[in-house]
Formats: C-alpha cells, structure tokens, sequence
C-alpha cells in the first residue's frame, strides 16, 4: 500500500472561539428566563466550582443559576478579558448585582473563571476564583467590621 493510499486522519483541535463568544454573550446579558435550560451552554456531565458550591451535572447547575436570582436583583456579568487555548479558556470579570435585604447601592465582585469545553463546544468545566472575604463579606453590615478587623489582625 502506497503512502497516499493511506486514510487521512483528523488530528485537528476544534475551534471555540465561537463557543466561547457565545458563553461570554450569555453571561453578559444573563436572565432568570435563560437561566432555566441551560444545556446549550453546559453539557449534562459538566462540573462547577465556586466559593460556595461544588457539583455535577446541569440540573445542579441550573439551580445555581437560578438561586442567584433569589439571592440578588439585576443580577449581571461584565466580562473585562478572557483568553482561549484550545479547548480551556479563562475569563475576568465584575458582577454586578444590588442586595435584596441590604443597601441598595451596587455591588460588584471582581473574579475570573477558568473554562473547558468539549468538542460539541459546550462547557464541561467551569471553576469560579474570586475572594468571598474581600468582595463580599467585607461588604456586608456586621460581619464586614469583624471580616475587615481579622483582616487587619492578619497583617501585622
């Protein structure tokens, strides 16, 4: 058998950038309506990670989703930077929100999320990094003074 007899294989690596265009347009205009089906964003195994949760699976993930609506008002994410590398992507970003039981400024958590998606393009990893003692403890009647008073004992 002669070398171009030989059948071609794909060694390619999918694109997602437009996955990635996606997910970030998702999260930049997020809705408690989008926020009920979210299997054209997350695959039925996909894990996820923040300070608060860590689970498997999208009926999970869609409860997480959609308890920040319970938990906030406007709740809503700008993406300041993201970077993709084959299937992994990292993304920076403020969400913006207002407390339902608290002051009615705006509050804002800066974070960065790091992202894998499978060849279909839908997400199958997403870990959350951001500080809960910095932006948001802190921020909060109470706890805030103790949280910025520990934090200041920790310094010296």
């Amino acid at each position: 058998m002669a070398t171009n007899d030989l059948p071609a294989i794909d060694l390619s690596i999918p694109d997602h950038q437009a996955s990635l265009d996606k997910l970030i347009s998702f999260f930049e205009t997020i809705s408690l309506a989008a926020c009920q089906d979210l299997s054209g964003i997350y695959t039925e195994d996909a894990y996820f990670k923040d300070p608060f949760n860590e689970l498997r699976g999208l009926p999970a993930i869609n409860q997480v989703f959609q308890h920040m609506f319970v938990q906030v008002h406007e709740p809503h994410f700008r993406i300041t930077s993201s970077v993709l590398q084959n299937d992994s992507a990292f993304l920076v970003w403020d969400f913006l929100f207002t407390m339902k039981n608290f002051s009615a400024a705006t509050q804002r958590i800066r974070g960065a999320t790091h992202i894998r998606f499978a060849d279909d393009g839908r997400v199958n990893f997403h870990r959350d990094y951001w500080d809960a003692a910095e932006e948001l403890y802190e921020k909060l009647p109470v706890l805030g003074s103790f949280m910025r008073f520990l934090k200041s004992q920790a310094r010296k």
